[in-house]
C-alpha cells in the first residue's frame, strides 16, 4: 500500500546558504527543532554525507516523554534539497528555493499511520514555522540566538 504524503512550507526571509545553515548545524537544530515551548531538542548530530546519519533528540520539558528521530540521508545538494529515509522507512524530503532575498522551504513526507493527517500536517508546519521563527531572528549564523 503506498502511503499517503504531507506536505508543508514556509517562506523565510533569509538568503539561502543561512538557511541551508541553520537547518543543517546540530547547534542550530538544537535551537527551533520543536513544535511548541512545551517541547525542547536537547541534542541532535548529522552527518550530512549520502548514507550518512541524522538524530535530533524531541523531549517535553518537563521530562514525561521523549524520543529520537532519527534518518539516513539519500539525497544531499547543498544547498537546495536534501533527503533522507527515516528508521521506519518514511520518506522526507526538503527543498530550498531562493525567492528574491528569502527563501521558500518546502518538505515533503510519508504519513505514518498512527496519527491523522492533520496533526502530523500541524506539527510538522509548527516545526518549520519555529524554524522560521528562529531564523528571521538571528541576525548572526555563527552564533544561534535563543528563542
Amino acid at each position: 500500500m503506498k502511503r499517503q504524503t504531507i506536505m508543508i512550507d514556509a517562506l523565510v526571509a533569509t538568503p539561502i546558504d543561512k538557511a541551508w545553515q541553520c537547518w543543517t548545524q546540530p547547534d542550530h537544530i538544537t535551537q527551533w527543532n520543536f513544535a511548541s515551548d512545551e517541547w525542547c531538542c536537547p541534542n541532535a548530530a548529522n552527518d550530512l554525507t549520502i548514507g550518512g546519519h541524522y538524530r535530533a533528540r524531541m523531549e517535553a520539558r518537563d521530562g514525561s516523554f521523549g524520543f529520537d528521530l532519527e534518518a539516513v540521508y539519500n539525497e544531499v545538494t547543498e544547498p537546495s534539497a536534501l533527503g533522507m529515509v527515516l528508521t521506519d522507512g518514511r520518506s522526507v524530503r526538503t527543498v530550498f528555493v531562493p525567492e528574491g532575498k528569502a527563501t521558500r522551504i518546502t518538505t515533503t513526507f510519508d504519513a505514518e499511520a498512527e496519527n491523522s493527517i492533520d496533526i502530523q500536517r500541524d506539527g510538522w508546519q509548527a516545526i518549520l514555522n519555529n524554524f522560521k521563527i528562529y531564523v528571521e531572528a538571528n541576525s548572526d549564523i555563527g552564533e544561534p540566538a535563543r528563542l
